[in-house]
Formats: structure tokens, sequence, C-alpha cells
């Protein structure tokens, strides 16, 4: 079930095309030919486009929104076609509005389509990446920018590869929590403030903003470095949300998980992911509590529940062969370890 209504995601109209070559430049091998007065153009859609049918005069269904790539089937075409017909082409695909042409392999841009481009300011860029690879990887980095987002209040820790959000209120203890977990070996990914993107509309990706990275406020210390502190491995720069872990006081009424055999779950940007409830209290190992959590959570992802094993070796164990058979989906309610009432004791 969802505890609390989930964050808004931010809506992504489109990214410039100067963002994009100064964030992914680099990593896509992109040289800017011309064009450069038309940078602030802007890509409104998260992919790629080859526009086969569109050099041929075909604009209906034309998808002029995303990024244009130009690989060796498109240029062998268009050496085929005259000098008039390639720069009426590109004026038609300009006249809607395309953010920006690119061409791979290293391909040199026939020179009426270069002229046309630089009268109407539209940027050209070249590339030595195979069409392929380079379409792949260019999908990976605009689909990641259009991702729905939002921010969560909560520290987010990876604990042997599984990612916690550990979330509560003001003064709980969240980053003390995360701290003695960055001491256990553990790595910091955001503190107080988590970014969550959502890939593929299957996994939430957390960070930290990056003004914020590697640095946690512990009360009564102050403002800390955890990569000066405990080396550079002990921060991430994003990590897979896994599971959610609220941090609450303690109180004589708390009612607490004894068996584990219901499954709770808290909703980010539509996704429920498994969450747990621990109650902070006097002399309790909050930080050790979270570690085992963590794993719990990673050996239920292999296939190993220990709840609902030792509940059907309880059930096993109290009925006979054909009567275990029927009732093998039963959930046994009552904990199999009695302890005294929450609210008859007080915090030790």
């Amino acid at each position: 079930m969802a505890l609390s209504p989930p964050p808004m995601p931010k809506a992504i109209h489109g990214i410039t095309v100067a963002h994009f070559f100064e964030t992914y430049g680099a990593k896509l091998k992109l040289e800017l030919l011309t064009g450069r007065e038309g940078l602030h153009r802007l890509i409104r859609e998260p992919a790629i486009n080859r526009p086969a049918l569109a050099l041929t005069g075909f604009f209906k269904y034309f998808a002029n929104k995303r990024v244009q790539v130009l690989g060796a089937a498109e240029m062998t075409f268009l050496r085929t076609v005259g000098e008039e017909a390639q720069r009426s082409v590109l004026n038609g695909m300009i006249d809607r509005h395309i953010p920006c042409l690119i061409l791979t392999r290293n391909f040199t841009c026939p020179p009426p389509m270069l002229e046309v481009a630089k009268e109407r300011r539209l940027p050209v860029f070249r590339t030595p990446m195979i069409t392929m690879n380079f379409v792949n990887t260019a999908t990976l980095f605009v689909d990641n920018e259009f991702a729905p987002a939002a921010t969560e209040q909560g520290t987010t820790v990876d604990i042997k590869g599984v990612g916690v959000i550990i979330r509560g209120d003001s003064g709980v203890g969240k980053s003390e929590c995360a701290l003695a977990l960055v001491e256990r070996g553990h790595s910091l990914v955001a503190d107080d403030i988590t970014v969550i993107k959502l890939l593929d509309e299957r996994e939430l990706m957390a960070s930290s903003r990056p003004l914020s990275r590697g640095y946690m406020e512990c009360r009564g210390i102050g403002i800390i470095n955890i990569a000066e502190m405990f080396g550079i491995k002990s921060v991430r720069l994003e990590k897979r949300i896994d599971m959610v872990v609220t941090l609450r006081m303690w109180t004589p009424d708390a009612v607490e998980e004894r068996t584990g055999l219901e499954e709770n779950y808290y909703e980010i940007l539509g996704l429920k992911l498994p969450h747990i409830e621990l109650f902070v209290r006097p002399g309790r190992d909050i930080a050790r509590l979270v570690e085992v959590a963590a794993m719990v959570q990673a050996l239920k992802r292999m296939g190993h529940d220990a709840a609902k094993d030792l509940n059907e070796r309880l059930i096993a164990h109290m009925t006979t062969p054909a009567e275990a058979a029927k009732t093998k989906s039963l959930k046994f309610s009552a904990t199999p370890f009695p302890r005294e009432e929450p609210s008859r004791r007080g915090p030790p």
C-alpha cells in the first residue's frame, strides 16, 4: 500500500541543442560544422530519428521534434539526387522546425545542404561513431533528460548493491543513520534531499544535487565532507532505488511489524517500492537494522523469504500432510516469538 501521495513529476517540454551539445558532445564525439546561431533550438522528444522517407519528400508522420541523424543509407541516397533536390529536402525539414542534424561515420555534408543549413541557422554536427552505436547511446542520453523527475526528502545510501532511501521527520536521525552506514563501508548517494528520475518507466534512479554531492549535515557537528573522511568509494553519483525505510519516534502505542509477512509499499512517480518502518528509541542500533533490512530485500529478490519459509514450516508442523496441502497458502497471523505487549513496557 502507498503511504503518502507521490511527488509530482516535473514536466519536461524540451532541451536546447546547446545543452545537448555541451553535456554529451564529448561522449558522442560531436563536431559542430555550422549553425552555432541556432543552438537555441529545442529537442522536444526523447528519441532519435533517421529521416529516410523525409529525404524523398514524404513528410507525413515525420518526427520533426527529434534529433535527425543521417547515416550511410541516407548519405548514399543523397548522392543519387541532384543539388536542387538536396536543398529542397533540407528546406522542407527545416520548415518543420527540426532541432539539428547529425552526420555519422564522419561523412562530409553535401555543399548544397551545408549552404542551406548556414543560411537558415540549422546546427549541423558530425561524429565518427557508427550510426547504430550513436543512435543507441544518444537515445539513452536524451531519454535521461526527458525522464520524469521529483525530489524526496530523505537520505539515500547504497548498501551492498541495494539502494535505500531513509526518510522520516526532521531530527529523527536520518543523517546519523547514513553516517553509521558509511562508516561500515557503504556509500552515500544523497543527504537530506534526493533527486529521483523514472527511467524507462520501470526503475527509479536516485542522485544528489551537484552542489551538495558528497556533503552531509550532522546536527551538533555541522557540515562534513564524506569523501575526504572515508575515501572516494564512500560516495556514489547515482543508484537505483530498491526500498524505502521510514524512521519514526517510538511511542508506547506504536505497532511494530513482528513477522514480515505483510508487505507494505511506498509510491514514487507511480512505482511502488518495498517499504518498512523502524521506530527509533534509546539503545536501538538503527543503522544495523537498516543494513539487515537491505540484506533481507536482496534475499527476497533472489527468491528467499525467511518469513514465508517459517510460516510454511509452522503450518506443516501444526497440521497433517493432507491438511497442510490445503492450508499452505494461509498466513500464520500470530508471531512465533511471543513477547510482552509494547504498551506495557517503556524504553529500555
